[in-house]
């Protein structure tokens, strides 16, 4: 495994970052894996080097808080050994109705969040303390004042943030540093071979600003491995009509994924995928690894990878090592079309 620094700071992390929204409480997504199934997971991960961890308080109901901390107590001696991120914006519970004040970053419910997530947790400070998403119904300056006062508590060691607008992240900044605030250090932002619009704005202000880049969903929501079909969508209709039928999707997660069905499956996302593969069996390698290290070769910081099975961190881990050539990246960006803006919301 390499290691570098996240942005501009003097935090190392793993060139790859373990997503653990895939280990919790299966009740919460079908394809989530419960502590004993993803403990194999994790500690081939500690084996092959990644000391930096990514959850949020509301994965699982904020069960994945639960098992991210109590497995890294497992893995690890020393608290400076890894590195855990966590997140905040979203009410923890499922909730058929709205509970106004668990949710959003107000400071009332940020300083809530982090205290809930530390004793989930079982820490005393995360390193790196994210908000999950934009809030316009709070002021940027409640929120970054909220997060400056979590870090002065010692609650948190540094700052993030994830999908939104460019203009959104570039005020946020220009708020923190005017009024002496701890700025953000990371931007955790969808991007992938599949999607690519943030290269518009967003990742050239991040390079330009030293913020470290952390993409979630590298794989398209498993789009980029190849198995997706066409027909999915179509294939998971006749499988609900006709329970014990062969006719599901080629995985779990593809066949309760709707969301992957509104992001990804045109023709030129087809294309992407085929292009991945010829430079991926020239190599030798999956079409994960090469699609891992495509980000890496871009520059960003690590990638949060979902795995869910051995292979499947041992191919992201992989790709730390890989170099592809100028012509090889430009037969996999070649196949883009332009999407609209997805991911924000």
């Amino acid at each position: 495994m390499k290691y570098g620094a996240l942005g501009t700071t003097g935090l190392k992390v793993s060139k790859i970052c373990l997503g653990m929204m895939t280990y919790g409480s299966p009740s919460w997504r079908p394809w989530v894996l419960d502590e004993a199934a993803g403990r194999p997971v994790v500690r081939r991960a500690v084996e092959l080097g990644v000391n930096f961890f990514d959850t949020a308080d509301m994965y699982s109901n904020g069960v994945s808080e639960e098992i991210t901390g109590r497995l890294l107590r497992e893995c690890f001696t020393d608290r400076d050994q890894y590195v855990l991120a966590t997140k905040v914006f979203y009410d923890v519970a499922d909730q058929a109705s709205p509970r106004p004040n668990h949710s959003g970053l107000s400071r009332k419910h940020i300083l809530s969040a982090i205290d809930a997530s530390l004793q989930r947790l079982g820490l005393d400070h995360v390193d790196l303390y994210q908000i999950h998403r934009w809030d316009y119904t709070t002021p940027i300056e409640e929120t970054m004042q909220a997060l400056h006062d979590v870090v002065r508590a010692g609650k948190a060691r540094y700052i993030g943030a994830s999908s939104m607008f460019a203009w959104q992240f570039l005020s946020a900044q220009h708020h923190a540093r005017d009024a002496g605030l701890t700025p953000f250090v990371s931007m955790q932002n969808h991007y992938n071979l599949a999607y690519r619009e943030e290269e518009r704005e967003m990742i050239p202000l991040c390079r330009a600003q030293g913020v470290g880049l952390i993409p979630w969903s590298p794989l398209a929501r498993g789009f980029l491995v190849g198995n997706r079909a066409r027909d999915d969508a179509e294939r998971r209709a006749a499988a609900a009509a006709s329970p014990g039928s062969a006719a599901g999707a080629a995985t779990s997660r593809a066949a309760t994924d709707d969301l992957a069905q509104k992001y990804y499956y045109r023709d030129s996302d087809y294309a992407v995928v085929e292009a991945l593969g010829r430079v991926a069996a020239a190599r030798g390698l999956s079409n994960a690894t090469v699609a891992y290290a495509w980000l890496l070769a871009r520059g960003i910081s690590a990638p949060i990878v979902g795995a869910s099975k051995l292979p499947q961190i041992e191919q992201a881990a992989a790709a730390a090592d890989v170099e592809l050539t100028a012509d090889e990246i430009a037969s996999l960006e070649a196949p883009y079309e332009p999407h609209p803006v997805i991911g924000h919301f």
